[in-house]
């Protein structure tokens, strides 16, 4: 028995550990875009956190879509089914194409309205909507990233997906060292020498990251074509409704989860921004900074969706039980940790991103407070990827949905525009929604209707 759990361990930090890579250095590369932009003031850091929400309402469609290629291709890999796993690959390139078109064109058309739609004052409109603009014009490379990374992972590969990363965070941070500032004079350990600089400030952050992701998505394409289990060479790029209509089937409820949770995430943005320059500044980058803490939550998510996935191919209802409750015990002692850490250095975490005094002090409250419900907050990530990893996906969008509209929308405005309260109270009603959605969650899990429908599919 103690070898068994070894093995399980060791299976799981396998999978795991890429992953948290990977969500690591995307967190490097975001707290540099943050603290870049930064050090130009608080209306610089308002630009780009004032889309911020809206491109996590694009991106949910590219992730729900994921998540049906996921668990199918990972069933697919359990069952030793290979031409499944290689026909759900053909149905993953079609569902990339089209969302990566469709979601492009839209984002596109809405760029030069959107930040008037979220309330923003006047001086931040210019920017804010190029910004935007900017960074959604490669779509269609950004879904084959996210969509062929699943795939990937799906397989038992996150190391993949990880060193694709690696090099678009590195891009990233040379491009955003070239494009943000002018030409300057540069002192690095004692080392001087003269850095050429474009000056395009907000738009050179744009840039930059709009042509990470055009790296990112051909270089993911690259790989998952030559990917042994999944490669769709050799077979006809074509709707096949046996292997497309699972992944949609898992999808949908996936994509209603995510828009419904992300809409409210735009809403609570357009809250936030009512309140002013400086709290929509302290509000972005608090949830900048507190994104390092939720690196073991993610990297741990892939691991329990990938191996839920594959138990269920395998037929071991044991497994999969014993699968899902350790990682979400080993990720909660985690988040029980970088939740204590994040409580106690809340102002350090600010200063990284900027100067500005007084939105240092408007997020060091913020932090503590979310930094409580890390526990929390792990729990319901690993339970929302087991949920994916088997296909039920139905009860946790109810959820998202109650939980986001029903506790954090509604009670953020009675504290926004009925009781004229500050940032602090939005951020409580933050919590609240995330905790509760932990609780329901768990009372799903701990009844098990989702594991006898899973293997009664």
């Amino acid at each position: 028995m103690q070898r068994k759990h070894k093995s399980l361990y060791a299976l799981i930090a396998a999978l795991a550990w890429p992953t948290m890579v990977e969500q690591a250095l995307g967190t490097v590369v975001q707290y540099v875009d943050t603290a870049m932009v930064g050090r130009m003031g608080a209306h610089a850091s308002a630009c780009v956190g004032l889309t911020a929400s809206t491109q996590w309402l694009v991106n949910s469609p590219l992730w729900a879509l994921a998540t049906g290629v996921l668990a199918c291709t990972a069933r697919a890999v359990g069952a030793k089914d290979d031409n499944m796993a290689r026909r759900t690959a053909t149905q993953a390139v079609l569902l990339a194409l089209i969302s990566g078109c469709v979601i492009g064109v839209i984002t596109l058309a809405v760029s030069p309205f959107l930040p008037a739609w979220l309330g923003a004052e006047e001086a931040l409109r210019r920017d804010g909507s190029l910004y935007f603009a900017i960074v959604c014009a490669p779509m269609l490379f950004r879904a084959a990233q996210v969509i062929f990374s699943a795939a990937i992972q799906a397989t038992g590969d996150t190391r993949t997906p990880m060193f694709i990363n690696l090099g678009m965070n590195a891009l990233n941070i040379a491009l955003n060292a070239l494009f943000i500032f002018e030409t300057r004079p540069v002192d690095i350990l004692g080392f001087q020498f003269t850095m050429p600089g474009m000056g395009w400030g907000v738009i050179g952050a744009a840039a930059a990251t709009a042509i990470s992701y055009i790296f990112g998505g051909a270089a993911m394409t690259a790989m998952f074509w030559r990917n042994r289990y999944i490669s769709p060479r050799g077979f006809r790029i074509r709707l096949d409704r046996e292997a497309m209509l699972p992944c949609v089937r898992i999808g949908i409820p996936v994509v209603g989860s995510r828009v419904a949770t992300m809409l409210g995430h735009v809403v609570f943005t357009s809250l936030v921004t009512s309140l002013g320059t400086t709290a929509l500044a302290s509000h972005t980058i608090a949830i900048t900074a507190e994104q390092a803490f939720y690196i073991p939550g993610y990297g741990m998510q892939a691991a329990a969706s990938t191996l839920a996935g594959q138990s269920l191919g395998e037929g071991d209802e044991k497994k999969l039980r014993r699968v899902s409750r350790t990682i979400m015990l080993v990720t909660m002692a985690m988040m029980t940790v970088t939740g204590a850490i994040l409580f106690a250095i809340p102002d350090r975490m600010m200063s990284l991103f900027t100067p500005d005094a007084a939105v240092v002090a408007g997020g060091i409250q913020i932090l503590r407070i979310v930094a409580v419900s890390e526990p929390i907050y792990g729990m319901s990530i690993i339970l929302e990827g087991t949920f994916n990893g088997v296909g039920d996906t139905k009860a946790p969008f109810v959820i998202s949905l109650a939980c986001m509209w029903g506790i954090r929308i509604l009670f953020t405005w009675i504290c926004v525009k009925a009781l004229g309260l500050g940032l602090v109270p939005v951020w409580l009603c933050m919590v609240a929604d995330n905790v509760m959605r932990g609780a329901l969650l768990a009372v799903r899990y701990a009844r098990g209707k989702w594991l006898t429908e899973a293997f009664s599919r």
